[in-house]
This record gives structure tokens, C-alpha cells and sequence, in this order.
């Protein structure tokens, strides 16, 4: 266990930041999933207006460092191509 000052402040500082991030990566994966359920039922339109809303959420955890910038671009290069194949 931590005994100097500072170091009990990192460790505290740190549980939250722990917390903040899983909440982060949480709210992400719902996101996302709540994205590929709509694509997988064919529902071209429902997915269209909420395909910005995700794009949003995967760029956010990118710049907060939850996801890396090349996973998040993959992720929305992957979605974006599964709507316009099922738009066509």
C-alpha cells in the first residue's frame, strides 16, 4: 500500500479515473451494439439517423484514449459500410 502523501492522492486519483473510463467504454459499446441490432434487422433508416450519434461516441472515446484512433476508424469504416450495402 502507497505511504507517502502524493502517492495516496494517485491512488485515489486513479480509482475515479478508472471508473470515468469504464463508464465511457460502456456507454461506447451500447452505442454500437444498439447500431449493429438495427443493421442486422435491415432497418436502413433507423440506423441511418443514428449512425451519426455513433460516430460521435467512437470519436469522443478515441480522443479520450479509450479506444485507439486506427480502432475507431476501423469501427466506423466497418459500420458505415455494412448501411450503404444495406441502403443499396
Amino acid at each position: 500500500m502507497a505511504n507517502t502523501i502524493s502517492a495516496l492522492k494517485r491512488v485515489r486519483i486513479t480509482k475515479r479515473k478508472t471508473e470515468i473510463n469504464r463508464q465511457r467504454k460502456t456507454r461506447l459499446r451500447h452505442q454500437i451494439r444498439t447500431l449493429r441490432r438495427l443493421l442486422d434487422k435491415k432497418e436502413a433508416e433507423a440506423a441511418k439517423v443514428l449512425l451519426p450519434r455513433t460516430f460521435s461516441a467512437i470519436d469522443r472515446a478515441a480522443r479520450f484514449g479509450i479506444i485507439k484512433k486506427n480502432t475507431a476508424a476501423r469501427y466506423k469504416s466497418r459500420l458505415s459500410g455494412r448501411l450503404r450495402k444495406l441502403a443499396a
